[in-house]
């Protein structure tokens, strides 16, 4: 059996662009698409914790250092300039790669740097 399984994720990054009348896509910064290892063309879930709306696309490459989290195409309608969203991948692992594997989770700052990156999200508490 394979599980679907969160591969990483950019947790709270800004949209710093929308470009309605690009080819479609998610322009991430590099060095953020780097960090989290996504890759060029991956399956992206966008989660716009502003307005609440989810949507799937794919990631493409931004210039590195520049903080860009570009919505393009059908995508920008989901989000305006400044929301904050949380951007995911998933993967599938056989049960033996899931009980090991730990997602690599980065955490922006406002200005798309990154605050913090970790391996394991925090216990929820009541």
């Amino acid at each position: 059996m394979l599980l679907n399984m969160l591969k990483c994720k950019l947790h709270r990054a800004r949209v710093t662009h929308a470009e309605l009348h690009y080819e479609g896509s998610c322009g991430i910064d590099s060095d953020l698409l780097d960090l989290a290892g996504l890759r060029e063309n991956e399956s992206i879930d966008i989660y716009n914790v502003t307005n609440g709306k989810r949507f799937r696309t794919y990631a493409i490459r931004a210039e590195a250092g520049s903080g860009i989290i570009s919505l393009n195409g059908a995508a920008a309608h989901m989000a305006d300039l400044g929301d904050i969203v949380i951007i995911c991948a998933y993967a599938h692992f056989d049960e033996v790669e899931a009980s090991t594997y730990q997602p690599k989770l980065v955490y922006c700052n406002e200005d798309n740097t990154v605050k913090d990156t970790a391996n394991i999200i925090p216990v929820q508490v009541a």
